[in-house]
Parts: structure tokens; C-alpha cells; sequence
């Protein structure tokens, strides 16, 4: 059995970004590919500029190798975003790059949905498939095809 440090545990949620929080466990279905989505409609971080709080549903999905991320473990790292300084295009590439070196994943994708600010809402796309793979190409595809079919927004 894998080695997991928060799982049934009382939670202490930290306040400050923390990438240790995050632990793994080993993935019952290596030889599958097979996707593992999260959807996360409480993500909250600060403007680096005005320290006002932003929120956003993010998207993690991915598809695992040998590791997958834990989900308590990963609501514990998101929430230590509560008062991290990043603008919303920054924190998607930081916790796509977080994950991909903890798992080092098949294909992941993160999409992060910020309620509008000032009328405008930003809604930033990272992804990645490992190099020399069916992943690599995989990630390029779907970075050229991405908004090929725009979603209707008519509820933010």
C-alpha cells in the first residue's frame, strides 16, 4: 500500500503556496491510458498587483503513467494558493508544472475559469504531452485546436 500522509487525517489547511503538500500513489492501471479529471470550483488566489481575490473553477484532467495525485493532497495544495500573488495565466502554468513533476503524467491539461474583474473574465489553457509520445503530438493537436468550438458563456 502507497505511503499517504494527509489521507483520514485531521486537515490543517496552510495559508501559503506549497507544493510539498502534494503526495502520489502508484497507478493500479499502468498499462491503460485513461483520463482523471478535477474539477476545483473553489480556487481562489490574489492579484499580484492589488492583493484583491480572485476566483476560478479550475479543470485539471490528465492522463497517468506511474503516479497519480492524490486528492486530498491536492485540494490541500490549491487551497495554499489562498494567498499567493499570481495573475491567473500564472498559476495555471505553475500548477500544470507542479503536477508534471510530481507525477511526470502521460498528457495533462489545466484550465482555469476566473469569475470576471471588472467586467472582464480570463480563462487560461496549459498543456502537455511527454516528449517522444503519441502525448507529444497529442498536446500540440489539441493547443492548435482549442478553441476551435468557442463555449457559450452566458452564466458569469
Amino acid at each position: 500500500m502507497d505511503e499517504l500522509n494527509s489521507l483520514g487525517k485531521s486537515t490543517v489547511y496552510g495559508f501559503n503556496y506549497n507544493p510539498e503538500v502534494l503526495e502520489t500513489f502508484e497507478n493500479r492501471h499502468p498499462g491503460n491510458d485513461y483520463w482523471v479529471k478535477f474539477n476545483c470550483p473553489e480556487f481562489t488566489s490574489l492579484c499580484p498587483i492589488t492583493g484583491q481575490p480572485d476566483f476560478a473553477t479550475l479543470y485539471i484532467s490528465y492522463i497517468p503513467e506511474i503516479k497519480m495525485v492524490e486528492s486530498k493532497s491536492l485540494k490541500l495544495y490549491l487551497f495554499s494558493f489562498r494567498n499567493h500573488g499570481g495573475f491567473h495565466e500564472d498559476c495555471v502554468n505553475i500548477i500544470m508544472k507542479d503536477l508534471i513533476r510530481l507525477m511526470d503524467p502521460r498528457y495533462i491539461e489545466i484550465w482555469g475559469k476566473f469569475t470576471p474583474r471588472g467586467g472582464i473574465s480570463i480563462d487560461p489553457w496549459c498543456n502537455y504531452g511527454k516528449a517522444g509520445t503519441k502525448f507529444e503530438q497529442m498536446a500540440e493537436n489539441r493547443m492548435m485546436n482549442h478553441d476551435s468550438y468557442p463555449e457559450k458563456v452566458d452564466n458569469r
